[in-house]
């Protein structure tokens, strides 16, 4: 076993907590990595502050992990000691049934192991990237590429791939317009990604706050929501929105922005139901849809995407004893954008 220094919270909503865990022994395809980074991700809070059932306490979240090899199993080929690399949402899967086998981890019929708060196929819980190190099968670790920095490449982790899956999907490309609803964390990363693959990109965030920014990442436009001209004057306008945000819209004035054939796809994830008029759909034949991050070959074909484009989060570096103090600040929406721990401060 190898014991690591984690922080951890011991119970729903209690502050993080300097701990020690047991990574499990490298069995023959695991790869052993030193974390440098972790990324502090929305779903983490609700997580750690038990708004989704099923915590598992203590717990020790993290799934944007940025990192180093330090050692490998005696059947590892894909990398090798000193290798930079990353770990992302999940850490296994049952790799037999249909959506494993093309590429799509994240929608295993047995149940995807999640990076934290879950259960691996042993009925162990997992523990996440707050942590100085972690072992992982070598099938579920990404290649960080050496145009990105290790901190920055840490929330393409689970940010980059949560934005960049569903514009590719959706073929977010030359001739079509794209709106990204939200100007936070995911979306600043949407707008890079949209524009870098060369979609005509439109922000539409609460205010005009964040418009210079959104235009120096590559927005071609730029609406504020609170202002109710906004619809009128978008109406019938895209083929695809994404929906970054974690509040429940107003989806019938969303859908009203839609041309014929037109997607809503959400990424954001808010604690209640949203609702909606069927007719808002039937009139433009118009979908919703929804996207849960990437699979891993997705995952590494994002970051050699990013690396290529120059796609990169806006973050603010923080030492670990200010984990409590991110989640209130992310709370507030102080950030720009990106929270990331420097691990070597635990």
């Amino acid at each position: 076993m190898c014991k690591t220094h984690v922080l951890s919270v011991a119970s729903a909503r209690a502050p993080f907590e300097k701990t020690t865990i047991e990574r499990r022994e490298l069995r023959p395809h695991d790869v052993l990595i030193d974390i440098k980074f972790s990324g502090i991700c929305h779903s983490d809070i609700h997580s750690a502050h038990g708004e989704w059932d099923g915590g598992i306490f203590p717990m020790v979240p993290g799934h944007e992990i940025a990192g180093v090899v330090e050692a490998v199993g005696t059947e590892v080929t894909k990398y090798a000691v000193g290798d930079r690399v990353g770990v992302g949402c999940f850490v296994d899967s049952c790799g037999e049934c249909e959506y494993c086998r093309s590429g799509e981890e994240q929608y295993c019929t047995r149940g995807v192991v999640s990076t934290y708060n879950s259960l691996d196929y042993d009925g162990n819980p997992t523990y996440g990237g707050y942590s100085q190190k972690i072992v992982v099968t070598e099938g579920f670790v990404v290649r960080i590429p050496d145009a990105l920095q290790l901190d920055v490449a840490s929330p393409l982790l689970c940010a980059g791939i949560t934005t960049y899956s569903p514009l590719k999907h959706w073929n977010a490309g030359p001739g079509k317009r794209v709106a990204i609803v939200g100007m936070g964390g995911l979306g600043h990363l949407a707008v890079q990604f949209a524009h870098a693959m060369g979609a005509e990109v439109t922000v539409l965030s609460q205010s005009m706050n964040k418009k210079s920014e959104a235009m120096e990442l590559g927005a071609d436009h730029y609406y504020a929501t609170s202002d109710p001209a906004t619809f009128t004057e978008l109406a019938n306008q895209f083929d695809l929105i994404l929906n970054t945000v974690s509040a429940n819209l107003d989806v019938n004035a969303y859908l009203s922005l839609l041309r014929v054939d037109g997607t809503l796809v959400n990424v954001g994830a808010p604690a209640e139901p949203d609702q909606y008029h069927v007719f808002s759909l039937i009139m433009k034949r118009r979908s919703i849809a929804g996207s849960l991050v990437g699979g891993i070959r997705e995952t590494q074909e994002m970051l050699d995407f990013a690396a290529e484009h120059g796609v990169a989060p806006k973050i603010e570096v923080i030492r670990a004893d200010q984990v409590d103090e991110a989640y209130e600040r992310i709370l507030r929406s102080d950030v720009r954008y990106r929270f990331v721990i420097d691990i070597a401060t635990l």
